[in-house]
């Protein structure tokens, strides 16, 4: 049996592309959403590491790569239709883990503010993004 069948199984996007959902293992926060192509979601299974595809940088992400934040995966799930890729991870590198550029544990800190009919930031910057960054 060919062992790149199950990348096949995968319903990539007219670029190449399947996005991806980043959620920790434990606690079952949603961490980030991210892309990924076919060589990203091949290294994430051979490493047990999260590899994205960065579009901006036309790249693969290696997650951590830069500010140490590393994602080791657990588990990988395909949904029902095939097309978008759910990772169960640990956020390595600060405790509580850090996934977001922003130096929060959740890319989802926004919330719907009815009252103000705008976006509050509800989770606190665990460490500054300049520290993250050089």
């Amino acid at each position: 049996m060919d062992p790149m069948n199950w990348l096949d199984e995968v319903k990539w996007d007219a670029q190449g592309l399947v996005p991806v959902i980043a959620q920790e293992q434990g606690s079952n926060d949603v961490l980030m959403f991210a892309w990924m192509n076919r060589e990203a979601l091949q290294k994430t299974a051979e490493l047990g590491r999260a590899v994205y595809y960065s579009r901006s940088r036309q790249r693969l992400w290696f997650k951590g790569e830069e500010s140490g934040h590393v994602q080791t995966v657990h588990d990988i799930r395909l949904d029902c239709d095939n097309d978008v890729v759910l990772l169960k991870v640990t956020q390595q590198g600060h405790e509580p883990g850090i996934a977001c550029h922003t130096g929060r544990h959740s890319c989802f800190f926004q919330q719907y503010d009815a009252d103000k009919a705008g976006w509050t930031a509800v989770d606190p910057v665990l460490k500054a993004p300049e520290s993250i960054y050089k």
